[in-house]
């Protein structure tokens, strides 16, 4: 059966509150069970906890936060004859964008006990300083990368 062509991404309005292609789609990714106005409250409530806390501007915090969670390279799997190899790639900036945002969404679905809202907030207060679990997950993945550098010219 022969290949299909290029699949097109979808483009999405800007959010109605900070007009940010990026929001609205960290938003469709936070959504359960088609739930947009709750994942809408909830983000909009980190990000404006996460901004007072911070000192800053709710954009900015985002912004700079999701910055520090976007990983540079990453390893894909390669076969060469018989043998799989974890080969240092570097990310597109799409897929670097997505992966940070399904990092922070998932690392704070992981804190139990307190409200999404909260959990959310915090994630973003330690993306923006550079500091905890969605960070520490891009620096393994940069870790990871930098220690099968030596299989970089396996590259397709």
């Amino acid at each position: 059966m022969p290949r299909k062509g290029h699949v097109r991404k979808r483009e999405v309005r800007p959010d109605p509150v900070y007009g940010s292609k990026e929001i609205t789609a960290f938003v469709n990714c936070l959504m359960w069970d088609g739930k947009k106005s709750v994942a809408e409250k909830i983000i909009y409530g980190a990000l404006e906890r996460a901004a007072e806390k911070l000192d800053a501007e709710p954009m900015d915090v985002f912004q700079k936060a999701m910055e520090n969670v976007r990983p540079l390279v990453e390893v894909r799997p390669r076969r060469v004859g018989g043998a799989t190899y974890q080969v240092p790639v570097e990310v597109a900036p799409a897929r670097a964008w997505a992966l940070a945002t399904r990092w922070v969404i998932a690392f704070a679905r992981n804190k139990k006990g307190i409200p999404m809202k909260e959990r959310l907030a915090r994630e973003f207060i330690d993306a923006f300083k550079g500091e905890g679990s969605s960070v520490k997950k891009r620096e393994d993945t940069h870790r990871m990368a930098e220690a099968n550098r030596a299989f970089a010219h396996y590259r397709w």
